[in-house]
């Protein structure tokens, strides 16, 4: 009871997906069809919610299971949502709210990184290193490099203030390990890192003098 019914839905349905850009205070969603949306993020109040989406009559117009991320500002409301791809939504077995026709597919790491950044309020300071790599994987170059600095600082807090080898870790390249693991696949978790790095060499020299 209270449980969506899912089963697995064979027939192709895979809508083409946007490029997420995260700034500060700004969206950016790259469009397939080439235009872009830039969604300022001040004052945006965000909610995730269960939905669904009808494929098209050709590819049988079954409803399919997504997540729905939600903004919205005064009279304005924009949706993101995961890939419809072939989870499906048992008929007659529950209700949920339908994904406009517009809405913006995403992958699912980059749905769930942007979901948790905005509902989390925006705060890189309330953040993980791992939180912190999974974001830069969806900034903008100027983004990722702040990511980088806060990444940093959080490491070299691991590593100057552990007081045992029961807490925190004895290196930097340990306490950076999770940015290091993203920046092998995202070019900007790369541009992250090397932004830790920089940081953290710079935070060494002045605390030696």
């Amino acid at each position: 009871m209270g449980r969506t019914a899912l089963y697995f839905d064979p027939v192709p349905f895979r809508p083409a997906r946007a490029e997420v850009q995260l700034d500060s205070n700004v969206l950016v969603l790259a469009m397939p069809g080439g235009w872009t949306r830039w969604h300022s993020l001040d004052g945006v109040s965000a909610m995730t919610s269960d939905g669904v989406v009808a494929p098209p009559v050709a590819a049988r117009r079954q409803r399919r299971f997504v997540r729905m991320l939600i903004l919205e500002r005064e009279t304005e409301r924009h949706v993101v949502i995961t890939p419809p791809d072939q989870g499906a939504v048992a008929p007659n077995v529950v209700r949920l709210p339908e994904a406009p026709a517009g809405a913006a597919v995403v992958d699912p790491g980059a749905w769930e990184a942007l979901a948790e950044w905005l509902l989390g309020g925006g705060r890189l300071a309330a953040m993980s290193i791992a939180d912190l790599a999974r974001l830069a994987c969806i900034a903008t170059p100027q983004f990722a490099v702040l990511i980088g600095e806060v990444a940093a600082q959080r490491a070299l807090e691991l590593v100057w203030f552990a007081t045992s080898p029961l807490r925190g870790v004895s290196d930097l390249d340990a306490a950076l390990l999770p940015l290091t693991a993203a920046a092998k696949d995202s070019p900007r978790a790369a541009e992250a890192l090397v932004s830790a790095l920089a940081y953290a060499a710079g935070a060494r020299r002045r605390r030696r003098r």
